[in-house]
């Protein structure tokens, strides 16, 4: 079973916000009390955050499914309900999060940066909330609003320092745990590494360098990568933050190319896929250098190499790792400073709009849906108050722009009417 998911679904779904209450004063000597009911609680949000504890979307694969506590209902006196308890769904630092039309809601790149995903439904006000000198006895509520529900789309980019790019069979896997605690498989043929894996290197004492920094072994790449062949695609966004690259050239050929032509592809590849990716800081290496004897040995210079290495024999992994913390030290200065506060993504509100089903017109929006959200409709106050929210919401003329006439059905959450201009 596999242990990393880079891409992943999950459906969100808020609590519902719960009923005003309608309730009336009950005290002894007084005919006729006022009303008294209270407001329901407002329902749990569903926030996304994003954590440095988690490195794969794998808790979302199996069970996607996350959902916010419904508020309590509202009650005599002016008791108000409970609000929902809101549900914090932990994401890896770099997630990002689309909605089903593929539009970005939020780069979640930092820990501790949210995203409200599915906001909680708001509680309906208790008939006491519409007493006016007009109204003196309202006898109607409104009711609890339904919580946002929704899919999303959830894409991990990883977030590490160094990242390893070179051919498959190119010695990656083993390169990364030479240097690092990390243990991928590692095998003779190509394709072994069919996920990414990350290391912590730590050079403490080497010099000007930083002490410590993540290593990327990125799965290998093949020839088309960037128009998706060999799951390019998959494979190419781990590449995109990484600070330094380390392009793998293996000198043994076993692949039948020469290690100057899999740089000059391995580096068009990147480019086809983000052209900003050639002006990362990236170091060259020859890699298994072992397989050969010293005479056989391609001149550094023919292939643009800055270091030969072995794994095996651990020829060159210390000037390897003293070169990486020096690039990932300057890196890190001349990326602009992030801020230490968490950044909390708000979808934009949707406002009100208007869609033709059939001959039926449907006014889409929360704040039009909640303001027929009144618990007995027949009441001629409850009416009024209604037609009044509506039309300071531009319901009547959107719906005179979308096209519709006198007589026309137009639907409101559960709520039909026929159309009346200026009703």
């Amino acid at each position: 079973m596999a242990s990393f998911v880079d891409e992943a679904q999950v459906h969100v779904r808020a609590g519902n916000g719960g009923a005003g209450s309608v309730a009336f004063r009950r005290e002894a000597h007084v005919a006729r009390g006022g009303p008294d009911g209270g407001d329901g609680g407002h329902g749990g949000d569903v926030i996304l955050e994003a954590t440095n504890q988690m490195v794969s979307l794998l808790a979302f694969r199996d069970h996607p499914h996350r959902r916010g506590e419904d508020a309590g209902h509202g009650g005599g006196a002016r008791r108000h309900g409970r609000n929902g308890a809101e549900l914090i769904v932990p994401v890896p630092e770099g997630t990002i999060v689309r909605d089903r039309d593929g539009a970005v809601l939020a780069d979640l790149a930092g820990s501790g940066d949210r995203l409200l995903a599915a906001e909680g439904g708001r509680g309906g006000r208790g008939n006491a909330r519409f007493l006016t000198n007009r109204l003196r006895a309202p006898a109607f509520a409104e009711q609890g609003e339904v919580g946002e529900e929704r899919w999303l789309e959830l894409e991990l980019k990883l977030l590490a320092d160094v990242a390893l790019v070179g051919f498959p069979n190119a010695g990656k896997s083993s390169l990364i745990s030479r240097i690092s605690a990390a243990r991928p498989k590692i095998a003779d043929y190509p394709f072994t590494t069919l996920e990414p894996h990350l290391g912590v290197v730590r050079t403490a004492g080497t010099g000007s360098g930083v002490d410590e920094y993540v290593v990327a072994d990125i799965p290998g790449l093949v020839e088309g990568a960037s128009e998706g062949r060999g799951l390019g695609h998959q494979f190419l966004r781990h590449v995109e933050r990484a600070r330094v690259l380390v392009v793998l050239a293996d000198l043994a050929e076993d692949q039948g190319r020469a290690p100057e032509d899999q740089v000059r592809v391995l580096l068009d590849e990147l480019g086809r896929h983000r052209p900003e990716l050639l002006e990362r800081p990236r170091l060259v290496v020859g890699s298994r250098a072992d397989r050969l004897v010293p005479g056989e040995r391609p001149p550094p210079e023919r292939y643009e190499g800055e270091l030969e290495l072995s794994s095996a024999t651990g020829e060159g992994l210390g000037e390897l790792t003293r070169r990486l913390s020096r690039l990932v030290s300057e890196a890190r200065q001349a990326a602009p400073a992030r801020s230490t506060t968490p950044v909390l993504h708000r979808p934009p509100p949707e406002g009100v709009r208007i869609v033709r089903e059939g001959e039926t017109f449907v006014v889409e929006g929360r704040e039009a849906t909640r303001a027929v959200a009144l618990s007995d409709l027949t009441n001629a106050d409850a009416l009024a108050i209604v037609q009044g929210r509506l039309r300071r919401l531009g319901v009547d003329r959107a719906l005179a722009r979308a096209g519709a006439r006198e007589g026309d059905t137009v639907r409101i959450g559960n709520l039909a009417f026929d159309y009346t201009p200026g009703s």
